[in-house]
């Protein structure tokens, strides 16, 4: 296998690493740098369990070359808060018990993270509509639901201030 050397900066670190041209972004967030969040699911982009943020945009990790993203910010759950300063959307779902075996929670976070960076304060259809690429193995979806309209609230202060000089 041919390797090459990639310079990622994933949850504002910037990581120079010698990958194999194939690996995907999954892989080396996983096996490289040891971000457990994004789960394997279906190694194909549809179930959402490995979404992370690139630029600010959900994206399914098992599906993008690693070498695709180099230079980009990549963020995942790890990157998002921490356990002294939680996120919105992760006091959110913490809030409203919106887990339950938790594979898809990772997912399911950082996808709502985008929705919210875009629209402020979506509609539940809109919400439905954002998550259903992200498949919950548990049934959890009325809790994840409530979690996500709760981080709209958490964040609605904050994102009305964003705005302002």
């Amino acid at each position: 296998m041919t390797s090459q050397v990639v310079t990622l900066v994933v949850n504002q670190v910037r990581r120079t690493l010698a990958v194999s041209a194939q690996a995907s972004l999954l892989t080396v967030l996983r096996n490289d740098l040891a971000l457990n969040s994004p789960k394997y699911g279906c190694g194909l982009g549809e179930c959402g369990a490995c979404t992370v943020l690139v630029d600010g945009v959900a994206a399914r990790a098992c599906v993008i070359p690693a070498a695709g993203v180099a230079g980009r910010e990549i963020t995942t759950l790890e990157g998002l808060g921490s356990l002294k300063a939680l996120h919105p959307v992760q006091q959110a779902f913490i809030d409203e018990q919106a887990a339950q075996c938790g594979y898809c929670l990772s997912g399911m976070i950082m996808m709502t993270t985008a929705l919210l960076a875009r629209k402020p304060d979506p509609t539940e259809d809109e919400i439905r509509r954002e998550l259903s690429g992200n498949l919950c193995r548990c049934g959890t979806h009325l809790e994840i639901i409530k979690a996500v309209r709760r981080a709209a609230q958490l964040m609605g202060p904050v994102s009305a201030q964003a705005g302002k000089p």
